[in-house]
């Protein structure tokens, strides 16, 4: 049986959308549950899946890399009308929200990273004085004590 009898030209199989995005069929399947993208059954059960969702799984791709949680990569495909494909204009819109939340984690690790610079060799790692595990001498101000340890 050929493909155009089986599958219409506008839908593609699970193995078809795994080998054209490049991600496994079970991640395909976590999408679909987590509710990033979605498919329709067929009379025996299997699914279906338009062929704009190469293009969200591709949002959700780079969106994962720059770090975006799931949630948040769910909460704006959500809000596409129709369940389609996300557009230029959509794909500015979601960057721009995206934008901040990256620039604020890169300033965070630039600091970080400026910091490890400075203990490089010191080799104290005090919990008194150490800028990277007693930022700004917090723990100071909560007194004498175990402050690190959460009672069990």
């Amino acid at each position: 049986m050929s493909r155009k009898a089986s599958v219409p030209a506008s839908e593609l199989t699970v193995g078809e959308v795994a080998r054209r995005a490049g991600v496994a069929v079970s991640a395909l399947h976590f999408y679909e549950a987590e509710g990033l993208i979605r498919s329709r059954r067929t009379a025996g059960n299997q699914r279906r899946y338009p062929r704009g969702v190469l293009r969200r799984i591709s949002v959700i791709k780079v969106a994962q890399r720059a770090g975006v949680p799931l949630r948040e990569i769910a909460e704006v495909l959500k809000a596409l009308p129709g369940d389609r494909p996300p557009t230029a204009a959509d794909w500015a819109r979601m960057s721009r929200r995206w934008k901040d939340d990256l620039d604020g984690r890169i300033a965070q690790l630039t600091a970080l990273r400026d910091q490890l610079q400075d203990c490089i060799g010191c080799g104290c790692l005090s919990l008194s004085d150490c800028p990277l595990r007693n930022p700004a001498d917090r723990l100071a101000k909560q007194g004498a004590g175990p402050v690190l340890i959460a009672p069990g």
